[in-house]
């Protein structure tokens, strides 16, 4: 079997270290490059399954390198890394980076997603970008575990600049509302899509998820722990493992604990949370 091909570009040798380090596998082969005239060089000669682009030398632009790549390599992947800054996040997204990290790298977290989009085959139009504004963000995401993982890195990374605990208090409640609109909304059909739109306020952080499923009563949820009498708090796993369902159900409970306000619509297929920003 031929080795899976992989191309870092940055200009700090300690970024080129920690990623081979977290990286490296027998079936993987990883080029090392500084700047983007290497990196699109080398790519010419020898196409690659995944590139990940940091910041290289003489001014590089990861950014212009993702349409470059987009535009030679279609179905290479390109995670970027850099700045914690909004607008190049939205920017990665309507320009179909796999996906993006700010700096100081978290290794494993780069890692897992590495894996991820080495395995992925059918992933380009996986997220499609109604509005990207960073104050008010829209995407349709296909019904796949993939692509909300994809989705929540990216959400991480718009709300880079809160509080550790707070940002990732906001990613959990949003996947939680994500997989189970995939789940329960759309039946994990990846011919569907979820909708979710992230605003962002000087005073709060607000997220819609919608699903195109029929909806659901908040009083009839056997599969979730919000459901379960007080004298049998894990009746909703028992229900679960009946139904072959996977394991969880915790979702609306812990997104409740973790945001302000959590309200459902009428027919049940769409949820809003507010998270409130403490002013510095």
């Amino acid at each position: 079997m031929s080795p899976r091909s992989l191309l870092l570009i940055d200009a700090d040798p300690a970024v080129h270290q920690l990623l081979t380090t977290v990286l490296q596998r027998e079936d993987r082969s990883i080029q090392d490059v500084y700047d983007g005239s290497e990196a699109m060089a080398l790519l010419r000669r020898c196409p690659c399954e995944l590139v990940l682009a940091g910041q290289g030398r003489n001014g590089f632009d990861n950014l212009k390198l993702l349409r470059r790549v987009r535009a030679l390599l279609p179905k290479t992947k390109v995670i970027l890394a850099g700045d914690a800054n909004p607008m190049n996040v939205v920017r990665a997204i309507r320009d179909h980076a796999y996906s993006y990290f700010h700096k100081p790298l978290a290794g494993q977290p780069v890692a897992d997603m590495v894996q991820q989009a080495l395995d992925a085959d059918s992933w380009l139009d996986d997220l499609r970008v109604i509005s990207a504004r960073p104050e008010w963000i829209t995407i349709d995401i296909r019904s796949k575990l993939a692509a909300a993982e994809r989705a929540t890195q990216f959400l991480r990374e718009l709300h880079a600049d809160l509080p550790p605990v707070t940002c990732e208090d906001i990613a959990a409640s949003f996947r939680e509302l994500l997989l189970n609109g995939i789940e329960h909304g759309a039946k994990s059909d990846p011919r569907k899509r979820v909708r979710v739109s992230i605003l962002r306020t000087a005073r709060a952080v607000i997220v819609h998820v919608h699903d195109p499923g029929k909806g659901f009563s908040l009083d009839l949820l056997p599969h979730a722990a919000i459901s379960n009498p007080a004298d049998s708090p894990v009746a909703h796993v028992e229900f679960r493992e009946e139904h072959g369902q996977r394991p969880g159900g915790f979702g609306i409970l812990m997104t409740r604990n973790m945001v302000d306000e959590l309200l459902y619509n009428e027919r049940g297929n769409a949820a809003l949370f507010v998270k409130y920003l403490k002013r510095r």
